[in-house]
């Protein structure tokens, strides 16, 4: 993907700012002239930034203005590890609700919709961003935060909620639900606006059909403002992101050289006009291509493919690299299977051993079941695993990310 003009103009503009002042990135770069700097070329040579970078700023080594212009932090939501704070200046927060606001506009959402706001508040930046998107837009919000199934349930019967905003595993968990108590009929939800982790076509499928709505990938990161840096449209073929906020590359995990249009690589982004925190180059381990041409929907923004899955989600078995996107596609052409599986890997008498736990649909035989997965599992992705199905429900729900692999050799 060619930078514009303007983003070159942003970014220089950006690195001239950060390296006159004492910030995180005048050390960074204090061996590189900045203003050679001249082309997407020049601007290529420049290292990388890595989370480990961040951690190592904590608390507040990446803030590049004054004390006083900072008016909130917050911190991404990893549990292990120096947490990463992020500063963010008023400027900061308003681009991020406009840009927030263009994501509810790319999904049909107006200012008469009613959107229940499912994700955590207080330093993750999911709720709150979702809510300030919603009043940028002018719709009415709906802050319920994570749990109280029951409370979110009466919620969005009496306040007729049209739009729910959730992580794919919460907002299964709410269909379920919706249909155990048979309340479908009182639920008047239009759209599902699903953020935070990766999910399936198999997935996607059941909640759709099971809560009546169409739904849209939302994507971003606590590094990178929070969701709503880029969001699918109508025709669910990608995500556009918006490129007068930010400048995406796609490249090589391995060698971190730009990888041509269309082929898949690791997700690089530098901010353009970000104040509290800038980031330039950061690498956020989430896997996924560009997708060249013009959308049927008329936007001009690029488009980048739904997550692939992340570089550290990859387990390697027996010499094959396995994602949680290529069990997911397995899934999918396996019409004895659900959605949900976990896959557990161990080391047993000297040698791996793989167990997938997956959901089977109802009024299948379980032995016919197994048989199917084992066999698909083996073609598709090239190893052999013990299969135990089990039924709709069996295996664990969460109100945030699920965790789908454990890796339990080491």
């Amino acid at each position: 993907m060619r930078m514009t003009e303007l983003q070159l103009e942003l970014i220089r503009e950006n690195l001239k700012q950060l390296t006159s002042k004492d910030c995180f990135y005048k050390e960074k770069f204090k061996e590189i002239d900045i203003s050679k700097i001249q082309t997407q070329e020049d601007f290529e040579t420049l290292p990388f930034t890595w989370k480990g970078d961040l951690r190592e700023a904590y608390p507040l080594g990446l803030q590049a203005v004054p004390d006083e212009e900072i008016v909130r932090i917050h911190s991404s939501s990893g549990t292990t590890g120096t947490p990463v704070i992020i500063p963010y200046t008023k400027k900061d927060v308003e681009d991020w609700a406009k840009m927030f606001a263009r994501c509810y506009e790319m999904a049909g959402i107006t200012a008469l919709d009613r959107i229940q706001i499912t994700p955590g508040y207080g330093l993750w930046t999911a709720g709150i961003g979702f809510q300030a998107g919603a009043e940028y837009l002018g719709a009415m919000t709906i802050p319920m935060g994570p749990g109280n199934t029951e409370k979110q349930l009466r919620m969005m019967k009496d306040m007729k909620a049209t739009v729910l905003c959730a992580t794919s595993s919460y907002a299964l968990l709410l269909a379920e639900e919706i249909a155990k108590k048979g309340i479908s009929d009182k639920i008047h939800l239009k759209k599902g606006v699903i953020g935070s982790e990766r999910w399936g076509e198999k997935m996607r499928k059941r909640i759709a059909a099971e809560l009546g709505v169409q739904l849209y990938d939302i994507y971003g990161l606590t590094e990178v403002y929070g969701p709503g840096i880029a969001m699918s449209c109508d025709y669910e073929c990608g995500m556009h992101y918006w490129d007068d906020y930010l400048y995406f590359e796609i490249v090589d995990p391995k060698t971190g050289k730009n990888v041509p249009d269309g082929e898949i690589g690791e997700l690089a982004i530098t901010t353009l006009r970000k104040q509290g925190a800038p980031l330039v180059r950061y690498r956020t381990h989430d896997l996924t291509r560009f997708i060249p041409g013009d959308c049927k929907c008329g936007s001009r923004f690029p488009r980048i493919d739904t997550l692939i899955g992340r570089t550290d989600d990859m387990v390697k078995v027996k010499g094959v690299n396995i994602f949680p996107s290529q069990i997911e596609e397995m899934l999918k052409d396996v019409p004895e299977a659900s959605s949900e599986y976990q896959f557990m890997l161990d080391h047993m008498n000297g040698k791996d051993v793989c167990t997938l736990f997956v959901e089977i649909n109802k009024n299948v035989d379980k032995k016919q079941a197994e048989d199917a997965v084992k066999k698909a599992f083996k073609a598709k992705i090239g190893i052999t695993v013990n299969v135990m199905p089990v039924s709709i429900g069996d295996l664990p729900r969460s109100e945030k990310k699920s965790t789908r692999i454990f890796d339990n050799r080491y």
